[in-house]
């Protein structure tokens, strides 16, 4: 496969602006996950980024932690591909792998411990069950006293209908202000990968493996929800660090 005529870099920034576009303060809530990796591993840890993407979070942590190493984890071979030819460095390593399968640690060629998990808007994704497989494999992964940090949407409590109806309304004013001129939307920059030639066999995998892979707007836990998870899980203490309207960065510890 030829590099795509615009460059990997370039559609790395593409991607960068649509993602800030759908969530304004993300690289506020980047850098409260670097902040509470090194704070809880320490200066050199060793990170596992679950549902990595093209490995946004993972390089603010590398850039934040110059000792740090890490594994970076995805089932989509088009954003992994990117991360690989946009952003090559020896201390990150992607891993091509499904976290809905069970066994997927298998496929890291790292078995740990490892210091600290981290994701970023990507286990909501996943359906209850395969959320509850996803972080009890992970506390396994984790030495003991390791950290898991997530930043992730997170559901109002059920009660409180009207204050989830203005979080969302807000959200999507603070989103329209914030917007990069030019930037696509998720959609449209699908839309984009999709038609650039150089990534046809890529896309083709892509659609081969996800298919119709449900998806809600609306994330399925709230906080406590996803508190009680993480101890069901394995995870001795668990807390929120930061919050934005719907979005959260939720740390526990094994």
């Amino acid at each position: 496969m030829t590099d795509p005529a615009a460059g990997w870099p370039a559609w790395l920034e593409r991607w960068e602006a649509q993602q800030t576009w759908h969530i304004p303060l993300r690289e506020e809530r980047f850098a409260v996950i670097a902040d509470a990796v090194e704070e809880l591993a320490g200066p050199a840890p060793l990170v596992l980024d679950l549902g990595c993407g093209p490995g946004s979070l993972s390089r603010r942590v590398l850039d934040r932690l110059p000792a740090a190493r890490a594994v970076a984890v995805d089932a989509d071979p088009l954003l992994l591909e990117l991360g690989r030819r946009a952003q090559p460095d020896g201390r990150l390593r992607f891993v091509d792998a499904d976290l809905r399968r069970a066994g997927w640690p298998a496929t890291l060629q790292q078995a740990g411990p490892y210091d600290a998990a981290v994701s970023t808007t990507a286990l909501h994704w996943l359906q209850p069950d395969e959320l509850r497989q996803v972080l009890h494999t992970t506390a396994g992964l984790l030495r003991s006293g390791g950290v898991l940090v997530n930043g992730d949407h997170i559901a109002f409590a059920p009660e409180a209908p009207r204050i989830a109806a203005a979080r969302r309304a807000l959200g999507r004013r603070l989103s329209s202000a914030v917007r990069t001129p030019g930037a696509e939307d998720w959609d449209a920059w699908w839309a984009a990968a999709e038609a650039e030639p150089a990534f046809a066999e890529l896309a083709a995998q892509r659609r081969q493996r996800w298919g119709e892979h449900p998806y809600a707007d609306e994330p399925p836990l709230s906080v406590a929800q996803w508190q009680a998870l993480l101890r069901e899980c394995g995870f001795a203490e668990s807390a929120v660090l930061w919050q934005h309207l719907g979005t959260s960065v939720i740390a526990a510890l094994r």
